[in-house]
Formats: C-alpha cells, sequence, structure tokens
C-alpha cells in the first residue's frame, strides 16, 4: 500500500514538473527567446537543486519521505500558480528555480521511499514499478501540455498542470507515509563525507552511466522543442514526438517489473548507451513529423529501462543507511547536466544549429559504452 501510494504520488507531481518544462520552453519561445535564453531558462531547473541535492538525501535518510514529498510537491504547485499570475519571461526565471528545486526534493524523498520497502532482492522490481509511474507522467505531461498551449495558451497551461499538484499535495497530507529513518549521531554524521561514496569503484562506475544517460534524456526533451519549432511543427506536434518518447519509456517499463530479475543489468545499460547514440545521430537530419514520432519511440524504448536498474545497482552499492545520500548525490551529477548541457548546447545550437548539438551528445554515448563495456 505504502509504495502504491507513492508511485501514485509520483505521477501527480511529475506530470506537473514535465508539463511545465515543455511549457516554459516553449512559452518562452513565443516571446521570441534566443535558445540561449531557453537554455538558460531550463537550466534553472536543475541548478538550485545542484546545490544542496546531497543534503537533501541525508535529511531524507533522518526523517523520512514524507515531509520532504510535502515540501516539494508545494514548491512545484507554488511555481506553477506564479507563473500563472504573472506571465512574463522574466517571471519564468524565477518559476524554472522554484519547481525545479521543489521537483528535486520529491524526487529525493521517493525514491528513498522504494529503496528502502521490502527486502533487498525487492528493491529492482519497486524501483520498475517507480520508474512506470514516471513514464506515465512523463507521457501525459508534454501531450497534455502541448494540446492545452494550442487550445488554452501558455497562462491557462500553467493552471491547468497546477491542478494535479494540487491532489498530490491533498493526498500527502491526508495520509501517513512511514519509512525506516537512521538515527545519526554527531560523531557519525561528521564521517559522511562525498569522498566516502567516490571511493567505492562500483559505485562511481554507476554514476558515470547514469550521468550520461540522464545527459541524453534531457538534451532530447531540451532541443525537442527547438528542432520541432524551426522545422514548422506545432506546439500539438511537439508534444505529440515527446509523448511518443514517454509512451515507449511506459511499454517497457510496464513489461519490466515481470522480467527485471532476469536481466543482466550491464548489458541492458550498454546497449541503451549505444542505441542512443545512434538515434540521436539521425534525429536533426529528419523533418518528417512520421519518422520523428518513430525515432522518439526507439529512443525511449532504449532509455526506458535503464533508470530502474540504475536505482537499484546505486541503493545495493552504497553503505547502510546512506541510501537517500547516495540518491542526493546522483541528483547532484543529474542536476549538473539538467544545469549544463542546456546552457552549453543552447549556445552551441545558437552558434552551429541543432546537428552539432545531437552529434556531440551520440558520440559522447557511445564513448561511454565502450567504457563501461569494461569488466
Amino acid at each position: 500500500m505504502n509504495l502504491r501510494l507513492v508511485v501514485l504520488l509520483t505521477v501527480l507531481v511529475h506530470l506537473a514538473f514535465a508539463g511545465c518544462r515543455v511549457t516554459l520552453s516553449l512559452f518562452a519561445i513565443s516571446l521570441e527567446a534566443s535558445p540561449f535564453t531557453v537554455g538558460a531558462l531550463i537550466s534553472l531547473l536543475a541548478i538550485l537543486p545542484m546545490l544542496f541535492s546531497v543534503y537533501a538525501g541525508r535529511v531524507i535518510d533522518r526523517i523520512g519521505a514524507r515531509k520532504p514529498m510535502i515540501a516539494g510537491a508545494g514548491a512545484v504547485l507554488a511555481g506553477l500558480l506564479i507563473a500563472y499570475a504573472i506571465p512574463r519571461l522574466g517571471t519564468l526565471f524565477t518559476v524554472s528555480a522554484l519547481v525545479g528545486s521543489g521537483f528535486m526534493l520529491f524526487h529525493i524523498a521517493v525514491n528513498h521511499a522504494a529503496g528502502v520497502t521490502g527486502d533487498v532482492e525487492d528493491r529492482a522490481r519497486n524501483f520498475s514499478l517507480l520508474a512506470l509511474g514516471f513514464s506515465i507522467s512523463g507521457f501525459l505531461g508534454p501531450v497534455i501540455s502541448g494540446f492545452a498551449i494550442d487550445g488554452i495558451g501558455h497562462r491557462l497551461t500553467f493552471l491547468l498542470l497546477s491542478a494535479s499538484a494540487i491532489v498530490a499535495l491533498a493526498v500527502t497530507l491526508a495520509n501517513r507515509i512511514d519509512t525506516p529513518r537512521v538515527e545519526a549521531t554527531r560523531r557519525t554524521a561528521q564521517r559522511r563525507r562525498l569522498a566516502d561514496l567516490l571511493a567505492i569503484p562500483e559505485l562511481r562506475r554507476v554514476l558515470m552511466v547514469s550521468a550520461l544517460l540522464s545527459m541524453a534524456w534531457d538534451l532530447f526533451t531540451f532541443v525537442t522543442p527547438i528542432h520541432g519549432s524551426r522545422i514548422g511543427l506545432s506546439a500539438s506536434a511537439i508534444g505529440v514526438i515527446l509523448g511518443a518518447f514517454g509512451a515507449a519509456i511506459f511499454a517497457v517499463r510496464m513489461v519490466l517489473p515481470l522480467v527485471v530479475h532476469r536481466l543482466p543489468e550491464w548489458k541492458m545499460l550498454v546497449g541503451a548507451m549505444f542505441t542512443t547514440g545512434i538515434v540521436l545521430s539521425v534525429f536533426p537530419l529528419v523533418e518528417s513529423l512520421p519518422i520523428l514520432i518513430g525515432l522518439a519511440f526507439l529512443l525511449g524504448a532504449g532509455l526506458g529501462g535503464t533508470q530502474p536498474m540504475i536505482m537499484a545497482l546505486l541503493y545495493n552499492r552504497a553503505p547502510a543507511g546512506r541510501g537517500g545520500e547516495a540518491v542526493g548525490l546522483r541528483t547532484l551529477l543529474l542536476n549538473f547536466s539538467q544545469a549544463s548541457i542546456p546552457l552549453a548546447f543552447g549556445a552551441l545550437g545558437a552558434a552551429l544549429g541543432m546537428m552539432p548539438v545531437f552529434w556531440t551528445m551520440a558520440i559522447a554515448l557511445v564513448t561511454g559504452g565502450y567504457y563501461a563495456r569494461r569488466p
């Protein structure tokens, strides 16, 4: 019951976040913002979370998941309401920072809840179910936002997305979500250093693969609205492309809980890196909507099963009582990627176009895949 409730709340809050991400990009583009400005706006979804994600993980280890979930959902809601109340480009930067920080806190909390629920052998299945929830909202958020923007405009789309966050906040306040807590003495708190986690070779390897796959994911969701707008696609068409990406992730994760115990984790992760690299190298060469939808679906199929495997490996390699901190460290790396990718690739895209952006990421993935193949 605890895990089912966590998955439901994840769908609601992530739907608001994923929809907000797309709406922020398309609203800024409609206000004639440059690719670099759009990149700076989207990077703020990750910059502030990057600064305190490890600390948030340590706090969640100590106090449990419920209160951080409430705080995170509340921050996402506040950001969406501000975007509705003051729909200006300058305001969107504040909205981006607030929504990103709130979702970071919520994200670490729900992953911690999945990691500590049940026994060690249940973790892969728990994270598969949680990832299934993320894929549902990852599909619904962009599609709802795309059609809502075409139908009711950007401002009312922010208000529509806030309804999902309101429901999540109300359900969390009305229910108890119990997770184990780690009582940290002053001495044990002082011994908790990031260097200790990074000194574990297998944990470093998991973090490297996680960072590269997350960069590819972030690049696709950031660049697709820009690429689609440049080739003349409507907001709803762009939403359908992103929705196809989410639908493929959902399809893979529907099957994953049934077969996760039979899959070799590293072979699956390396295969996803090569598949993603190939798709990203082809994507900027295509302007046909059906083919773009097919490529997005293939990309989602490649990336869909990686997150549960990474999270299970992460919790299994982390020291006892430091699972939330390990998730916080991974979140720090992911947020660094989310902050730097839009800025760096936004500047590169403004100077040279979108094709070098896709190809740079493709080369990084293929190179990382060869590295990860080593025993």
